[in-house]
């Protein structure tokens, strides 16, 4: 039994999750794993982080595979090998082997990645998602990104939809739902604060069960 605690993070848009995750990390002194998988699954599968960008999160690859084979589009998105596997396919199978890997290595947050349904195996996992108020979301939005309102409500649309497709497709649950998710934490009720607090609290709550 994995001893030590590990931390899943999904967010909605906009709601603050990954700034709940930056600090929960330094003030638990624990890695925080996000865009760096992302990277690391790239280096091992030998292909650019260009291109494992653009199938991160989104389901653009199983699109693509309807595509016939002499497109272009869709030769830049599939392996060498004969299984002609899309490559989203294979950075998120390459991101979840290491995902697991790290689990077993020792404490740390994950934020998004299906991290969750990935570590579903692991008994020690505190699987969280985090919320805000849409309006609360659009305000922050148009802080981080210096946009308008309406480009802001249509940045997180369709940040939410890809995600919530993304998410769904990889796991078969449900984005956002109590069934997937351990504890869910409204921001615009708690604060970043707030939030990193419970979180902190739980965190050293569960590490201690077994000492």
């Amino acid at each position: 039994m994995m001893k030590h605690t590990i931390i899943t993070i999904g967010r909605q848009f906009g709601s603050g999750g990954h700034e709940v995750g930056n600090r929960l990390a330094e003030r638990l002194d624990i890695p925080l794993y996000d865009h760096n998988l992302l990277h690391m699954a790239a280096q091992e599968l030998r292909i650019s982080n260009e291109d494992a960008t653009r199938v991160d999160e989104t389901v653009l690859g199983r699109f693509l595979s309807a595509y016939a084979a002499s497109s272009i589009e869709y030769r830049a998105f599939v392996t060498s090998d004969e299984s002609g596997k899309p490559l989203s396919d294979k950075v998120f199978e390459k991101q979840s082997a290491i995902i697991r890997k790290l689990a077993e290595q020792g404490p740390g947050i994950f934020v998004g990645r299906c991290a969750d349904y990935v570590l579903g195996d692991y008994s020690n996992c505190i699987n969280t998602f985090i919320y805000a108020y849409k309006e609360d979301r659009v305000r922050r939005i148009m802080k981080l990104y210096d946009l308008e309102e309406k480009q802001a409500r249509d940045k997180i649309k369709k940040t939410d939809r890809e995600r919530k497709v993304y998410y769904e497709t990889r796991t078969g649950r449900e984005w956002g739902s109590i069934e997937a998710n351990g504890m869910m934490f409204n921001v615009s009720l708690l604060g970043i604060d707030g939030t990193v607090d419970a979180l902190e609290a739980i965190y050293r709550k569960w590490e201690s069960r077994d000492k």
